[in-house]
C-alpha cells in the first residue's frame, strides 16, 4: 500500500498522535484486570476497606484516563480518514482526466465511477479504523496474554494453546477471503456500468421497449453481487463461531483448572478473576483482529484497483522531435499515416494516409461508415499516436508537442454534442473561457444558434439540463459549434456536427465558418457523409476501409474517383447537380 504514503506522511503528525492515544487507552484497558486482582486479594479477602477503596479510585482514575484518550483518537481518525479520503479522491479525478485514450478504452466509465467512490470509502474506512480500533486489538492481546502469563504460568499454557488455534483460522480466513473479496468489487463495477448504460440511453430503451431486457440485464448483474457477497461473507460466518468457540472452550478449561490450583492453594480467586477478565479481553480482541483482516483483505483488493488507475498511462506529452522549424502557414499535413486501435481488432483503422492542405483551406473527409473518418480527427488532436507515419499542424510533428499545447490550436465540434448542466454561455465559453459576452453570442451567430437562443426565457443565461435534454439535437449540434468557433483556434474539426441540421442552416453555418466567408484564416476539417457538404471545400479526402480512395477538388475527384461519383449520384445526381450550380 505505497501507494498512500504520501498521504500518511501530510497527516503524519495527526497520525501519530491518534495512535499515541490508541495505545494509551490500551494500557488503560490492560490496567483494570490486575486493579481488580488487588482489590479482590489484598482489600476483600483480608478485610482491608481502605484498600478496597484505594485501588477503586485508582480505577476509576485511569477509566477517566481512558475515556479522554478515546474521545481524542475519535477525533484524529475522523479529521485523518476524511482528509485523506478526499485527496485520494482528487488525485484520482485528477489522473483520471490527464488519461490517455488507451486508459479510457481499458477501464470502463462505471468501473472508475465504483473505483473513486465505493474504493475509496473502503480505505477511508481502513485509515479510520486503523487509529481507532486496529492498533488497539493487537496492543491489547499482546499485553493481556503477557500479563497473563505474569499472574500465573500454569493456566498460561491453555492460554496459548487457544491463542494459536485462533491465529491459524485467521490466517486460513485472509486466504480464502481475498478472491471473493476482489470478485464483490467487480461485481459493484457490473452494477454500476448496467445503470450508467440505461441512464444514458433511456429514451432508446422506451422508443424500442426494451425494459424487459434491461431489467434482465440488471438482475443478472445484480444477482452476481449478491452472489459474490453472501461468498465472501460465509467466510467470516463460518470462521468467527469457530475462533468465538475455541477461546470459549479455553475459558471454560481455565475455569476448572484455577479452580483446581485454588483448591490446591497455588492460586488466589482475584488471579483467577483477572485471569479471566484478560481471557475476555483476548476472546474481543482476537474477534476484532479477525474483523480487521477481512477489512485488510478487501481494502487490499481496493487498493490493487485504485493503483490501476493511478499506474495508468496519461495523455501524449512532447517527445522532443522538435528540430526548432516552424511554418505559421503550413496548414494539416499527414505522411504515410497507418493507425489500428490499440484495444480493438487489430486491423488498422487507416493506411498509409497521405495529403496537405495548407492554412486557411477547407478540406472535407468524405467516405462511407467506418472508414476511418473520425479516426483521422483523433489523430489530429493526438489521442492516439499513429503507429506509423508523421502528422504535421503548422510544420511542426504532433509528436514534438504536448496535448496541451496541441489542442490549444485545434477546436473540435465532435459528432455526438455533449454539452453540460449550466447556462448557455457557460457551455459556449467551454471553448475560450476569457471570452466576452460579445464574442460569445458572435459565436453563437456564425452557428446559427443565437436565434433560438435569443427565444429562450433568459437568453444566454438560460440553464440547461445534465446532457441538454431540453434541447433539440439541432440545437445542441449549433451550440457545440458555437463553443468550437469561440475558440478562435487555428484548426477547426466539425466531425459530422451538422447531421441535424436542415441544408439551409448548414450552409449558412459553413460560410460563416470558411476562410471565404470571413472565418478568421482558419483551416477547417469537414468530416461529413454529406456530398453537398464537401463539394464546396477546397480539398476532398475520400476514405474507403481506411486507405485513401480519392484526393483533390470535387470537380478532379468526379473525374478520377469513382467512389466519390457514386456516393455523388445516390445523393444528388444530375438533377440535383443543375440546381446546385443555379
Amino acid at each position: 500500500m505505497s501507494i498512500y504514503g504520501k498521504y500518511f506522511q501530510k497527516y503524519k503528525l495527526l497520525f501519530l498522535t491518534g495512535v499515541s492515544c490508541v495505545v494509551m487507552e490500551a494500557f488503560c484497558d490492560l490496567m483494570q484486570p490486575a486493579m481488580m486482582a488487588r482489590i479482590i486479594d489484598d482489600g476483600v479477602k483480608n478485610g482491608k476497606f481502605d484498600t478496597v477503596v484505594r485501588f477503586g479510585l485508582l480505577m476509576l482514575l485511569i477509566t477517566a484516563f481512558g475515556a479522554c484518550f478515546a474521545t481524542a483518537r475519535n477525533v484524529l481518525a475522523s479529521r485523518v480518514s476524511q482528509n485523506m479520503g478526499a485527496d485520494l479522491r482528487s488525485d484520482l479525478f485528477g489522473k483520471i482526466m490527464r488519461f490517455s485514450e488507451t486508459s479510457a478504452d481499458k477501464i470502463q466509465s462505471g468501473s472508475l465511477i465504483t473505483r473513486m467512490t465505493n474504493d475509496t470509502s473502503q480505505v477511508t474506512q481502513f485509515v479510520n479504523g486503523l487509529m481507532r480500533i486496529y492498533v488497539k486489538a493487537p496492543i491489547t492481546c499482546v499485553g493481556s496474554i503477557v500479563l497473563a502469563v505474569m499472574l500465573s504460568p500454569n493456566l498460561s499454557v491453555i492460554l496459548l494453546f487457544v491463542v494459536a488455534i485462533v491465529t491459524a483460522l485467521i490466517v486460513i480466513s485472509m486466504k480464502m477471503s481475498y478472491a471473493r473479496f476482489a470478485k464483490v468489487q467487480y461485481a459493484i463495477d457490473q452494477v454500476n456500468t448496467v445503470v450508467q448504460e440505461y441512464l444514458m440511453g433511456v429514451r432508446l430503451v422506451k422508443a424500442f421497449g426494451r425494459f424487459r431486457n434491461e431489467e434482465g440485464k440488471f438482475e443478472a448483474a445484480n444477482d452476481n453481487l449478491a452472489g459474490r457477497t453472501v461468498s465472501s461473507q460465509l467466510v467470516i460466518s463460518y470462521f468467527s463461531p469457530l475462533m468465538s468457540l475455541t477461546v470459549n472452550i479455553g475459558v471454560t478449561v481455565i475455569i476448572y483448572l484455577g479452580s483446581v490450583l485454588f483448591q490446591q492453594g497455588n492460586v488466589e480467586v482475584g488471579r483467577v478473576s483477572a485471569f479471566i477478565n484478560y481471557m475476555a479481553q483476548i476472546l474481543s480482541s482476537l474477534i476484532m483482529i479477525t474483523n480487521i483482516f477481512n477489512t485488510l483483505v478487501r481494502t487490499k483488493a481496493s487498493t490493487e484497483r485504485i493503483r490501476e488507475i493511478l499506474a495508468s498511462e496519461e495523455d501524449l506529452t512532447a517527445q522532443g522531435l522538435s528540430d526548432g522549424k516552424t511554418e505559421p502557414a503550413a496548414g494539416l499535413r499527414f505522411e504515410n499515416v497507418t493507425f489500428a486501435y490499440p484495444n480493438g481488432s487489430g486491423l488498422p483503422a487507416l493506411k498509409n494516409i497521405s495529403f496537405q492542405v495548407n492554412a486557411g483551406e477547407t478540406l472535407a473527409v468524405i467516405g462511407p461508415t467506418g472508414s476511418g473518418k473520425s479516426t483521422l480527427a483523433w489523430l489530429c488532436l493526438r489521442f492516439y499516436d499513429p503507429d506509423s507515419g508523421r502528422i504535421f499542424i503548422d510544420g511542426r510533428d504532433v509528436k514534438a508537442l504536448d496535448s496541451g499545447s496541441l489542442r490549444q490550436k485545434i477546436a473540435l465540434a465532435p459528432q455526438k454534442s455533449m454539452l453540460f448542466g449550466g447556462t448557455v454561455m457557460e457551455n459556449i465559453s467551454w471553448g475560450n473561457p476569457g471570452a466576452s459576452r460579445e464574442e460569445i453570442i458572435a459565436a453563437a451567430r456564425a452557428a446559427q444558434a443565437d436565434g433560438f437562443i435569443s427565444e429562450m426565457s433568459r437568453s444566454y443565461d438560460s440553464v440547461l439540463d445534465q446532457g441538454a435534454i431540453n434541447l433539440s439535437g439541432g440545437q445542441k449540434q449549433r451550440i457545440s459549434i458555437a463553443r468550437a468557433l469561440v475558440s478562435h483556434a487555428r484548426i477547426l474539426i466539425l466531425d459530422d456536427c451538422t447531421s441535424a441540421l436542415d441544408a439551409v442552416t448548414e450552409a449558412k453555418v459553413r460560410q460563416a465558418i470558411s476562410a471565404k466567408g470571413g472565418g478568421e484564416g482558419r483551416t477547417v476539417v469537414l468530416i461529413t457523409q454529406r456530398i453537398g457538404t464537401a463539394r464546396g471545400a477546397d480539398r476532398i479526402l475520400v476514405l474507403q476501409n481506411g486507405e485513401k480512395a480519392g484526393f483533390g477538388t470535387h470537380d478532379e475527384l468526379m473525374s478520377s474517383c469513382g467512389i466519390y461519383k457514386e456516393i455523388y449520384d445516390s445523393q444528388i445526381g444530375g438533377d440535383g447537380e443543375r440546381k446546385w450550380r443555379k
